[in-house]
Formats: C-alpha cells, sequence, structure tokens
C-alpha cells in the first residue's frame, strides 16, 4: 500500500509514522508513505503556493498549479485526466476538507484496495475549487468541526487504511471485531487485575466457556451500539437472538419508573 501525501508542511508526518503499526507496517515493507511539499512544485522563485480569493474575504486560497502540477508528476497526467472523465477511479486523489463527506470504516476499505491513494492536505480557507474539478476524486472530513489543515485529518486516514493491509495486524480477529468494522461499537475489555478498586471482571469472561464468552461479547456490542449509536444498527447483519436481545434493551427502557 502506498500512500502519496501533499503538504506545505511536512516535518508534521515524520515522528507520527515512525511509530507504532504504521511504522512497523513500513517497516516490514506492506506499506509505502511518501510525504511531498506542496512548495517544490511552486512556479515561482518565492514558491508561493497561495494567493487571496477572488470575489474578496479574509483569508488565502492554495493555488492549483502546484497542486496539479504534484499529482500530476507523481500520478502522471494521463491517468488523473482518465479517472476524471471515465468515473472509474485507479488511484484515490483525496481532499482533506471540512464540505467533505465522513470518513468511515468502509471508505478506508475502499481505499485499501486501491493499493494507492494521494492525499491533498488544506491549508488556509482552503484549495481552489479547479484542484477538485480537474484532479480530486473524493472530498473527505474526519468530523464536523475546522482544523488548520489538512495535515492530521491525513494522519488518521493513512493510520485507518494501514491496518486494514493484509499481514500489517498480528491477530486478524481484531481488524473483525474493531468498532465500525460490522457496523456496531465493539464490546467492552478487560484485562488483569481480576479486581480493582472494588471492580470485578464480568463473570462470563472468567467461565472458559467459549461460547458464552462469544455471546457476552455480541450482547455487550449489541448494547452499546443501541445505547451510543443506535444509527447503525441499520445497516448492521442482525440475527434473530440479535433482534431479540435489542428488543429487550428497548423493553427494559419502556419499563415505567
Amino acid at each position: 500500500m502506498r500512500f502519496d501525501i501533499l503538504t506545505l508542511f511536512p516535518a508534521m508526518f515524520g515522528s507520527v509514522f515512525s511509530e507504532s503499526i504504521v511504522g512497523r507496517a513500513q517497516e516490514a515493507g506492506q506499506v509505502e508513505i511518501a510525504v511531498h511539499n506542496i512548495r517544490d512544485w511552486a512556479l515561482d522563485k518565492h514558491h508561493i503556493t497561495d494567493d487571496t480569493p477572488y470575489g474578496g474575504g479574509g483569508g488565502m486560497v492554495l493555488k492549483p498549479e502546484p497542486i496539479l502540477g504534484a499529482l500530476e508528476a507523481l500520478l502522471g497526467a494521463d491517468r488523473i485526466a482518465r479517472q476524471k472523465a471515465s468515473g472509474q477511479v485507479e488511484v484515490p486523489v483525496v481532499l482533506m476538507s471540512a464540505a467533505g463527506a465522513p470518513f468511515s470504516h468502509a471508505l478506508a476499505r475502499q481505499f485499501e484496495r486501491h493499493g494507492r491513494i494521494a492525499l491533498i492536505c488544506g491549508r488556509y480557507e482552503g484549495v481552489d475549487e479547479r484542484v477538485c474539478e480537474l484532479a480530486v476524486t473524493h472530498e473527505v472530513s474526519i468530523g464536523d468541526y475546522v482544523l488548520s489543515g489538512g495535515e492530521i485529518p491525513a494522519m488518521v486516514i493513512v493510520e485507518a487504511v494501514t491496518r486494514l493491509v493484509p499481514g500489517v495486524l498480528g491477530d486478524m480477529r481484531a481488524m473483525v471485531e474493531d468498532s465500525h468494522a460490522n457496523a456496531l461499537l465493539e464490546h467492552p475489555h478487560y484485562t488483569r487485575p481480576a479486581t480493582f478498586r472494588g471492580l470485578g471482571v464480568p463473570e462470563a469472561l472468567l467461565s472458559g466457556d467459549h461460547a458464552r464468552i462469544a455471546q457476552w461479547r455480541r450482547q455487550q456490542a449489541l448494547r452499546r451500539t443501541w445505547e451510543r449509536r443506535p444509527d447503525l444498527l441499520a445497516r448492521a447483519n442482525l440475527s434473530p437472538a440479535d433482534r431479540a436481545f435489542l428488543q429487550s434493551l428497548q423493553a427494559e427502557a419502556d419499563e415505567p419508573g
């Protein structure tokens, strides 16, 4: 899996990508991350990458020439034009944008299947719209708030996609059971000590009965999702037993007093 990141602040990424799962994936050759300075493709001797917006208003806007120049040098002008014209995405070109679609586990899986993506980190008031019209295939937001730039969202996407690359996680069950992987929030976790400040571990987890443990974890995932993110249940793959358990939760909630 290869990530090409276009940014005005390449130094922000070094320490983040050298640690933990992402760092190990790079060392193992499972992931390649290339961080590119947009200023390297600026057309003037001062390497200017932004300008004032047409129509007035505060702030600055990133110019189209350096970003398009970088993308064409990295991915090829023909490929960029072809996938924009056809709608058939070969390499996703992703703009980090507060106006973008919400990032999700499903989108991370989609990106991983391509084997390579390019991430554009916006800054200031945003990016000239012609970059979107000519090259961008996805505009993505990591939440309903505004950040100073797209660098941190790009880090989030790299982390989320890297986890899905085959072989990166030692125990593939972790990927399957992660929150949002199957439209349910993950069940609670416990480890030693068995009692901590008067709080114990649920008896089912101590039973040694694998079927009972699996049932407890499933029901706790359902309960947590029902309590915190009921909107996810509409797209979850629920068995008759799951639906019966959710009905029992609703019945308890509806009881007077």
